[in-house]
């Protein structure tokens, strides 16, 4: 398996296992318009969309379980990552030619990343992230901050300083209240 391949594993497997956890999927999120079943219907529904503009075909997971969807759609995604002529292929972007890898790289691992905070804590889970990872993403995103509160993908990004955790930074980047809780 790629390493690529491995890495999503992993995601998916964390991912799975908050979603498993899940009682209520009408639980509100930290983002505001959305319930927990909504991040989930999120991450399996644009990839399969963008990639068919690339020319890349990914089957859409359906159903009413969110849990299932999830499954059925990482399952659809891990297939498409093992698969050595697919991940060869370079794909026609908005920002030009790319490797598929790394369009899934960016976008996609990062996009689960970064959602399964959301869902941990509409259901009040730890969202378990690797504080090396979490670190990471700061340091790379921080100097992006313009883009990011311009590209309308995430609530307005907010600057924390050194002596706030890498994962409150993290989140108050892509426009999230670190502090952000379920009401009662």
């Amino acid at each position: 398996m790629n390493e690529l391949a491995t890495r999503h594993a992993a995601l998916v497997d964390r991912f799975g296992s908050i979603a498993d956890a899940v009682t209520d999927w009408d639980a509100p999120t930290p983002v505001a318009e959305w319930q927990a079943r909504d991040v989930v219907t999120h991450l399996t529904q644009w990839l399969p969309g963008m990639l068919a503009g690339m020319g890349v075909d990914l089957p859409v997971a359906e159903g009413d379980d969110p849990a299932a969807l999830w499954r059925e759609h990482s399952a659809n995604v891990q297939a498409l990552l093992e698969d050595d002529e697919q991940m060869s292929r370079v794909v026609t972007t908005s920002s030009g030619e790319q490797p598929l890898t790394q369009v899934l790289d960016n976008f996609y691992l990062a996009d689960i990343f970064m959602h399964s905070w959301d869902l941990a804590k509409a259901s009040g889970q730890d969202a378990g992230w690797n504080s090396d990872v979490v670190a990471g993403m700061v340091e790379g995103m921080t100097p992006m901050r313009d883009m990011l509160a311009g590209s309308g993908q995430f609530g307005d990004p907010v600057v924390l300083d050194e002596t706030h955790t890498p994962e409150d930074r993290l989140v108050a980047l892509i426009g999230r209240d670190p502090n952000w809780a379920p009401t009662a």
